[in-house]
């Protein structure tokens, strides 16, 4: 008897990797393309060219050294989708800071927490974010600003003592903040020639963006990226999802603050020349809609639940498209039958299926030719110059096609955890593979699928049930627009299944409707015991399902006793 092939993964890249950094890529796209519009946001009514890209840039960046910022330096950026947003961004690369995005939606304890975690020195911030009001925030968090001059000063903060420079972007002259474009036009030469020395001087090596995980169990912790990381991240996916088509316009409805929102929508682009655009500050379909035909977009990027909305949008309003071509998907898991209706509704050519995570980057991603199977039944093939390999609980590999713990190695994989040792072993097992805490299934022609997150495995009397799996079946339901499984603990028989659902506009169904539709379709231990309806899940910004608060809701509701 021959023994079966493990999983593992590995295939040279036809490139290989390159050892530019993101500031180095600027200088690039400026000198390419100096005139091609790059940036379009819709709402602020700025278009921006690679050109003017670099300048605001450099400007910007020799500012903040103005104001004492030195290389290896915490920037933290904290608003939605902007130019602004765009410009920090790329000064941070540009004058060796490293980026720290914060998520737009922070309420004051994730704010303190992420200033703290990484030690950040200077914050550029939007004014607002919905009903956040972000300067009355930050007075409660550095009551300081009370008694601060009118304009820009160096503070001395209690609560967060590494803060000495705070930014408002916009016209507002904040108690103690400078305004953004005032740091960007106060440039002087001496600064501007230090911006160009610097390109020399930092490495691909070099810390350059921390991102916090999404948080959907939880804290979030600080992810180290570096140049090489996001460089060679970006010309991956940018390649594969056809960035560098002549005439690619691609419609961005993440936050830049996640990883596909800023690999894809401002670190491709400037590789592959392409224009990005954004319809809102945040997220709105209609609107995305309405941007795709006017500006002639020929890529929509979105996370599962967004498109699922368009669809809904585009079919109530019988909206015909004639400039799309490729649909992005990614960031949660998504139902076998959404690729095909996106097919449909937007008059596409291909979906391209993406997975990742912010430890390690895209991994997997569509090809171009793929098949509507490979399409909807995985998340992507797994990508070049990498290496990866589905392991059981003792870290040994399993034959191919059998569930495991996906593990990664690579150019992609984060530095560490910042200040977070323990976390970064646990993490990063031997050899420098990254345990990526997900159930995976690795086929031999090199595709893969996520059949659930190793801790939300239910085990059910000795029988484990994947969450996805009950997830996809629940979404294959007429009314059903999306479905979210869970285990609750339960003294007698180990966990119980919980499923929230999501109906259909107008639709009522019943606890009653839902089990005799699980009847002769699923062993009866496999229908869930507690089934719940809801109007919306709650979610990070980048739409994942938080589902533990879905268990504190369930925890409220009988009194703590589950």
């Amino acid at each position: 008897m021959t023994a079966s092939k493990p999983s593992y993964w590995n295939r040279p890249g036809y490139k290989g990797l390159t050892p530019l950094t993101i500031g180095q890529l600027v200088d690039i796209s400026a000198k390419k393309w100096p005139d091609k519009e790059a940036l379009v946001f819709v709402h602020q009514e700025k278009r921006l060219t690679f050109g003017e890209i670099k300048d605001k840039a450099d400007r910007l960046a020799a500012g903040l050294l103005q104001l004492g910022l030195s290389p290896g330096d915490r920037l933290a950026i904290w608003g939605p989708n902007s130019a602004e947003w765009c410009i920090t961004k790329l000064a941070a690369a540009r004058g060796g800071f490293i980026i720290v995005q914060l998520d737009p939606a922070y309420e004051k304890p994730q704010l303190l927490d992420g200033l703290n975690k990484v030690g950040v020195k200077a914050l550029v911030c939007a004014q607002s974010f919905k009903t956040n009001n972000y300067y009355e925030m930050l007075r409660s968090l550095v009551p300081e600003l009370d008694s601060c001059a009118e304009t820009g000063v160096e503070l001395n903060c209690s609560n967060v003592p590494s803060l000495k420079t705070l930014i408002f972007m916009g016209d507002c002259q904040y108690r103690g903040a400078y305004k953004f474009h005032d740091v960007l036009s106060s440039a002087q030469p001496k600064f501007l020639q230090r911006i160009q020395e610097l390109q020399t001087l930092i490495q691909p090596d070099d810390g350059a963006v921390i991102h916090y995980s999404s948080g959907t169990t939880g804290n979030p912790k600080a992810v180290l990226l570096s140049h090489h990381n996001i460089v060679n991240n970006a010309v991956y996916v940018g390649k594969q999802i056809e960035q560098d088509k002549e005439g690619a316009r691609i419609n961005i409805t993440m936050q830049f603050c996640h990883i596909s929102g800023s690999v894809i929508g401002i670190i491709s682009n400037i590789i592959y020349g392409a224009t990005v655009v954004i319809s809102s500050a945040v997220y709105d379909g209609e609107k995305v809609l309405e941007t795709v035909e006017k500006e002639r977009c020929t890529h929509i990027i979105a996370t599962p639940s967004p498109f699922v909305e368009m669809i809904r949008i585009a079919k109530s309003q019988g909206l015909k498209f004639t400039t799309l071509k490729c649909a992005g998907i990614g960031g949660a898991p998504s139902s076998q039958e959404l690729p095909l209706e996106i097919l449909r509704t937007f008059n596409m050519e291909r979906i391209c299926s993406c997975y990742g995570m912010t430890e390690i980057g895209f991994v997997a991603i569509g090809q171009p030719g793929d098949d509507l199977e490979e399409m909807s039944n995985y998340v992507g093939h797994m990508s070049d110059d990498m290496e990866f390999k589905v392991v059981d609980r003792e870290g040994r590999m399993v034959p191919i096609g059998t569930p495991g713990e996906l593990w990664v190695r690579g150019y992609s994989v984060m530095l560490k955890y910042w200040g977070d040792e323990e976390q970064t072993l646990k993490s990063m097992g031997p050899g420098g593979w990254v345990k990526t805490g997900d159930q995976f299934i690795l086929q031999e022609h090199g595709y893969g699928k996520v059949v659930g997150r190793i801790k939300d495995v239910i085990i059910r009397l000795a029988d484990k049930i994947f969450p996805v799996e009950m997830e996809n079946f629940f979404m294959k339901h007429p009314d059903v627009i999306e479905a979210q499984v869970l285990g609750v603990p339960d003294p007698k028989v180990g966990e119980e299944i919980c499923v929230f659902l999501r109906l259909r506009d107008g639709i009522e169904l019943t606890v009653e409707d839902i089990i005799n539709y699980c009847k002769d379709k699923i062993p009866e231990y496999r229908i869930p015991r507690y089934i719940r309806f809801v109007k919306e899940f709650p979610r990070t910004v980048i739409g994942k399902v938080k589902k533990y608060e879905l268990l504190e809701m369930l925890q409220k509701e009988f009194n703590g006793l589950l």
